[in-house]
């Protein structure tokens, strides 16, 4: 048993412990007796490696529930929820922590509690809150607030959750339409420094608008900047139905196609591959900060980085451990995304099926012919991967499956290269000079009218998707056999191998 496959198995069983302790209330004695059952097989089997490698298993498996418990143990006793229905409006001190999401009618912000004032003495006190406010004034990163209002549990709406749903960030409780005032965020500071790149996407983002129109300059800014605020719920809907939603969220799809992007270029004008490697890993991490370190895009750069890593040393063949290892870290940190995370679930399964059937989607599609840049067969293949995989998370938590996702995957998914490229020249031109980056447009304008005219036909089909319900019992299921399959075309590959 190599070093390799031993934290496998450590990772799956601190990810199975997180996992049971999410859909379970595991009694202490419990965690007591795998414990005690692992240290036992650990100390009294040292001579035989499974044996010892299940013990410490085992022990890895209790931390896991244990990490969970804790944490939950943590979030609901937390000294702000003590305020929760407060029988009076009760004032704080606040910092905005995320780029504030704005919608039609409001925005929701995001801020990191400082300071509860109670009879203008200043108590000390952590945790974060959800502000829904009017849109204006206009709020930033960073700014510093005074915050008057009552502090509300966030509801449960039939089957959904939205105190689940906001746990995985780790906010405590919301605050609708309060008094604020606003305080200058200190000049020099983090929140400064990071502000300044926030305000450069901002420009980026009214190059785009100024040249282009809605419904392509919403979908041009979601795909390049990760910004969704101006979809309108129309077109959200269609972008479902089509099987093309997955286009407007900054993930691992578009992460990879920058790198391969990056990687070539650097290469092509000179570079040698690992100073390639580097200076793609660093416009990747710029890019993401750019973009406001969306979970999906940090998840999503992780894997890629991952990958790229795996590329440099020649080891491609062991970046299911990696992405199982990084999934680990991720709920160490975290432990709440494994069950209330869609975004966690469904970036993981991607990159598992990436791994997994990539190879066996590119024999499929052989007929394409291999482009050096572009990649097409590549793309493709990623991109088909990706959806067997995460088809049942999809279908279990939105209830619908889009009968024409392949076909219109197969049309516009090979274009999202040039529309990304396209997008971010004449967008960076804007800033500068708004009539040239408006003339450089055209490329973009084009791509993208193709792309909504071809979603607005299939969108129209009666036939265009499916609503329906499945229970969770089903995903499993479906889980099991595709990872059946995957083992049977993987062992006829390894056999034809042989007979070669």
């Amino acid at each position: 048993m190599t070093s390799s496959k031993i934290v496998l198995y450590l990772c799956l069983s601190f990810i199975g412990g997180i996992f049971i302790s999410s859909l379970l209330v595991v009694p202490k004695l419990i965690i007591g007796e795998l414990f005690v059952l692992g240290v036992f097989y650990s100390l009294f089997f040292l001579k035989q490696r499974p044996i010892l490698v299940f013990g410490i298993c085992l022990i890895i498996l209790a931390f896991g529930i244990l990490r969970y418990q804790i944490t939950l143990n943590n979030f609901e006793n937390a000294e702000l929820r003590n305020f929760i229905d407060f029988s009076k409006p009760i004032k704080i001190l606040a910092e905005v922590i995320k780029e504030p999401d704005v919608r039609e009618n409001n925005i929701n912000l995001t801020v990191r509690i400082e300071e509860l004032l109670i009879n203008k003495i200043g108590i000390p006190m952590e945790g974060k809150i959800l502000v829904t406010t009017s849109r204006y004034p206009e709020y930033q990163y960073g700014d510093r607030l005074k915050i008057i209002g009552s502090l509300k549990d966030p509801p449960i709406f039939g089957d959904f959750s939205y105190k689940d749903y906001l746990r995985k960030d780790g906010i405590l409780a919301i605050m609708f339409y309060p008094e604020i005032s606003q305080k200058p965020a200190e000049s020099g500071s983090p929140s400064a420094f990071y502000g300044r790149i926030l305000s450069f996407k901002n420009k980026l983002r009214e190059a785009v608008n100024q040249s282009l129109s809605p419904p392509q300059s919403s979908i041009l800014a979601a795909v390049i900047l990760g910004d969704k605020r101006n979809i309108s719920e129309e077109w959200k809907d269609k972008l479902n139905r089509t099987g093309l939603r997955h286009l407007t969220a900054v993930s691992g799809m578009h992460i990879v196609i920058l790198t391969s992007i990056l990687m070539s270029f650097l290469i092509a004008i000179g570079f040698w591959r690992g100073q390639a490697f580097y200076l793609t890993v660093g416009f990747i991490f710029l890019y993401i900060l750019m973009i406001g370190f969306q979970p999906s895009a940090v998840r999503a750069a992780i894997m890629a980085g991952l990958f790229l890593s795996a590329q440099k040393v020649g080891r491609v063949s062991y970046s299911q451990r990696a992405v199982i290892f990084a999934g680990a870290l991720m709920l160490a940190q975290n432990p709440f995304l494994l069950k209330n995370d869609v975004g966690f679930q469904l970036s993981f399964l991607a990159v598992m099926g990436i791994i997994y059937l990539f190879s066996i989607f590119q024999r499929w599609l052989k007929f394409i012919p291999q482009d050096k840049y572009l990649n097409l067969k590549n793309i493709l293949s990623m991109t088909f991967s990706a959806q067997v995989f995460t088809l049942p998370i999809l279908i279990y938590n939105f209830g619908y499956l889009s009968l024409v996702s392949p076909l219109t995957n197969i049309l516009i998914v090979p274009l999202l290269p040039f529309i990304m490229v396209s997008g971010f020249i004449f967008s960076l031109v804007g800033i500068f000079w708004q009539f040239l980056g408006w003339l450089l447009s055209f490329p973009a304008w084009l791509l993208l009218t193709y792309l909504t005219k071809i979603i607005d036909w299939f969108y129209c089909l009666p036939f265009a998707s499916l609503e329906f319900k499945i229970s969770w019992q089903w995903v499993l299921i479906f889980y099991l056999i595709l990872g059946y399959f995957v083992w049977r075309l993987k062992e006829k590959e390894r056999w034809k191998f042989l007979d070669f």
